[in-house]
């Protein structure tokens, strides 16, 4: 009896070790139940987010108000970012093991949502009226307006004869026909100036547009970003879960020989748990964000949205300008500022009108009429023939109208005064324009540039935790450590992981922001 005894306590050492080599392999980490649990990212006074380690516990990294951030205001600001009521979408759950459609790059994503979008729409239905007003303005000043009048009526009682002119019982017959045309000559230029105010409305018209495709597309990138964060994290936390049960199956070996004590298996068990239920709230939240993403794309309830979560597809070249090039491009194309330049523009224009209210203005105009008339209930009349009549009275007329202002109790003087007031708020309205996208610019580059100094900085301390869990795993399977020990490793593998993805997407988030400043749009980059 006594040689097989080592032989089975060197079986199940050599189980250990093959479960805990897959445990390796996979380099998943764990989280603490107690003492080293994660907690959300939250935003701090820079505009960055950060670990908050309060209580350490392990807890889906992107909350409600929590998570990335990135530009959601009209003036494209840097604001807190994604809610963690949006999810991600993994790729090892059953749903994601279904036949499905063709997975869908952020690229697409964009497009289909500018397509559908209907804020999009609604601008450019405005945009449409906008060029029917341009058309008009032209027409306005460089065409006539031309007239046509009939009319014709039945008369009966007194009523005065045209030929004797003196009153008479009868009845009567009259009909009319008139064509007339004027121009305005000289109008103080309202009309060209007009034309300018309609060309320039035009121009903001394609600004607006441009500007809700901008918050379409952004809008679009947050909640693909939080698809696949949420979905990266749930397969981190798969490969974590299957971890944590090697771990009890080898906590219960231990027991047995004697390395380890119940509350050891306990504690694991209890681990386990924990890794399962981050599991399902992290599927939840993929889900979750997931629907947020179709509804920001306008996408068919009765379609399933499928989209490439391969971080490699998110990279793109970008420049390497200065922060005064940036600032200067966004000053010259962001559409805020063309915008508030625009409606500046205007406002001098119509300003401008204002004052020529007080000149005089000359018009020319002409026209041509006849007439037809007849008495049937007069005994023995005979009207002349119709056609000839039609001939005989028709006349033409030409008029040369001058109109000179004289007093109108101020009213002119009082829209003076308000285009006045007009122009000065647009051109303050033009100035906080620039300073913003300035101020803008300056805080993107800096978000841009902290973002990837944290992503480095991730990147270092996921790979020292990942060290320093396999040797903690190695002493945990010689016995030499604690389970609590390892499930602080563990847990420190697992939030370190999660910071390096959540410090990536933050990094290609910020990338995107400070390119779009800088004249690329987000389809484009």
């Amino acid at each position: 009896m006594k040689p097989i005894i080592p032989i089975i306590v060197l079986t199940l050492i050599s189980a250990a070790t093959t479960a805990f080599g897959q445990v390796l392999a996979q380099g998943i980490t764990s989280e603490g139940r107690t003492a080293t649990r994660m907690t959300p990212l939250t935003k701090n006074t820079q505009g960055r987010t950060a670990i908050t380690d309060t209580a350490t516990r392990t807890t889906p990294l992107m909350e409600n108000t929590q998570g990335l951030t990135t530009i959601t205001d009209t003036a494209t600001r840097t604001t807190p970012l994604m809610e963690n009521t949006q999810g991600l979408t993994a790729s090892k759950d059953t749903c994601a093991q279904e036949p499905q459609a063709k997975a869908l790059t952020l690229r697409e994503c964009m497009e289909y949502a500018v397509s559908n979008s209907t804020q999009v729409r609604i601008q450019q239905s405005k945009n449409d009226d906008a060029r029917l007003d341009r058309r008009d303005a032209i027409l306005k000043a460089f065409t006539p307006s031309v007239d046509g009048n009939s009319y014709g009526y039945y008369r009966w009682g007194r009523s005065i004869d045209p030929e004797t002119n003196t009153y008479v019982t009868t009845t009567s017959l009259n009909q009319g026909f008139s064509v007339s045309a004027g121009i305005s000559l000289f109008d103080g230029f309202s009309a060209i100036n007009n034309l300018k105010i309609t060309k320039t409305a035009v121009a903001m018209g394609h600004s607006q547009e441009q500007q809700e495709r901008d918050k379409v597309c952004l809008a679009t990138i947050e909640a693909y970003f939080n698809v696949i964060y949420y979905t990266k994290l749930a397969e981190i936390l798969t490969e974590q879960t299957e971890n944590a049960r090697n771990a009890v199956k080898l906590a219960e070996r231990q027991e047995e020989l004697g390395s380890k004590g119940y509350a050891d298996v306990v504690q694991m068990k209890a681990d386990l748990a924990d890794r399962e239920y981050e599991l399902t709230t992290a599927i939840n939240n993929r889900d979750n964000a997931l629907i947020t993403l179709e509804d920001v794309m306008y996408w068919p309830v009765d379609e399933k949205l499928t989209i490439d979560s391969d971080l490699s597809s998110l990279q793109f070249e970008s420049g390497n300008s200065s922060a005064e090039d940036v600032i200067n491009t966004a000053v010259a194309s962001m559409p805020s500022v063309l915008i508030a330049k625009g409606s500046m523009d205007n406002a001098l224009r119509s300003l401008n009108t204002a004052k020529w209210q007080f000149l005089p203005t000359l018009g020319l105009y002409g026209g041509w009429s006849t007439s037809y008339y007849t008495y049937p209930g007069q005994t023995g009349y005979k009207a002349t023939p119709y056609w000839e009549q039609f001939k005989n009275n028709g006349g033409e007329y030409v008029q040369l109208s001058l109109n000179i202002p004289i007093y109108d109790r101020l009213q002119k003087h009082t829209a003076l005064a308000k285009k006045r007031n007009a122009y000065q708020r647009a051109s303050l309205e033009y100035d906080k324009s620039l300073r913003d996208v300035e101020s803008e610019v300056r805080r993107a580059i800096q978000d841009r540039d902290g973002a990837e100094s944290a992503l480095l900085q991730a990147e270092r301390r996921a790979d020292v935790y990942d060290e320093a869990f396999k040797l903690n795993a190695r002493k945990f399977e010689q016995g030499l450590i604690s389970s609590i020990e390892y499930n602080t490793a563990s847990s420190n593998y697992l939030k370190a992981k999660a910071e390096r993805l959540n410090a990536e997407l933050q990094y290609q988030l910020k990338r995107r922001v400070v390119e779009y400043y800088n004249g690329v749009s987000y389809i484009d980059q």
